[in-house]
């Protein structure tokens, strides 16, 4: 499929430039995509960041470059973009578990992260059901935090759990519109900012409050029902893994937005993805 080659295309480019620093908008343009949709479609499917992967094959080639060659530890570490030999060795022993001038003895046991490759994998686990809707420019209030992606350091879940021990939650309620509560990821990248919470029910809430304006946009819908994290876990793989490489659409690059809804409808939620139709 299409979107195949256009990621293809991408990584092509990524390995053609591992001596240059890291530039996401050039390598999303070359995927005809937004540096927001490549970066989470990137995540989504190969389970690590684009700077993620980008290192660990920068760190493959240095490896390589020292076990067969003469460079200098600190004329590699330059070349692949480290400002300091040390900031190259503590990067280098993260991912071979020795130190860059060990790497150059023979025999040295090292790690080959090998270059990515995307391909459509038909799993037969159920059809995704959605709908469109477009929605007009409104504001969203609540707390918000700087996350990590990956498995390291705190996650969604934690922050969740935090704002309702610490009374957030409830502060939220007080200023909302309505009780729905909502996730939004503001942005995507190795760091992103997640911010919960809800529409305000008057032009001003307390300063205590991040504020945030969502832009009138089209959003693809997917309802999420079932127990909570899981079901927004898994209604995100199925976005990202089989939803939008089966259509034309790409991500519009404005927050994403999950819907928890509360009262008697607790265990439905939904996953709002903004986006454009190619």
């Amino acid at each position: 499929m299409e979107w195949i080659k256009r990621m293809e295309a991408a990584l092509d480019y990524m390995e053609s430039t591992m001596e240059e620093p890291l530039n996401i908008n050039a390598i999303a343009k070359i995927a005809y995509s937004s540096p927001f949709h490549f970066q989470r479609m990137f995540f989504m499917i190969s389970g690590m960041t684009v700077g993620e992967y980008v290192r660990k094959r920068k760190l493959t080639l240095a490896a390589q470059e020292l076990a067969c060659g003469s460079s200098k530890v600190v004329d590699v570490a330059w070349k692949f973009g480290y400002k300091t030999p040390e900031s190259f060795s503590k990067s280098f022993r993260k991912i071979h578990g020795i130190s860059p001038s060990e790497a150059r003895r023979s025999g040295a046991p090292l790690k080959a992260f090998p270059r990515l490759s995307f391909q459509l994998t038909i799993s037969g686990d159920r059809e995704v059901d959605y709908l469109i809707e477009k929605k007009e420019s409104f504001t969203v209030f609540g707390k918000a935090t700087t996350l990590a992606c990956g498995n390291e350091g705190r996650t969604r879940q934690d922050f969740w759990g935090e704002c309702k021990r610490n009374g957030t939650i409830e502060d939220i309620y007080l200023e909302s519109i309505d009780t729905s509560l909502l996730g939004l990821t503001l942005n995507f990248d190795e760091n992103f900012t997640y911010m919960i919470g809800c529409e305000p029910k008057s032009v001003t809430v307390s300063d205590t409050f991040t504020i945030t304006k969502i832009p009138s946009a089209t959003w693809a819908v997917f309802p999420c029902p079932g127990p909570r994290p899981e079901a927004i876990l898994h209604g995100f793989r199925q976005i990202y893994r089989e939803w939008f490489p089966a259509t034309d659409f790409q991500h519009a690059g404005l927050p994403e937005i999950e819907v928890y809804f509360t009262g008697e409808i607790q265990n439905k939620a939904e996953i709002w993805i903004p986006v454009v139709n190619n």
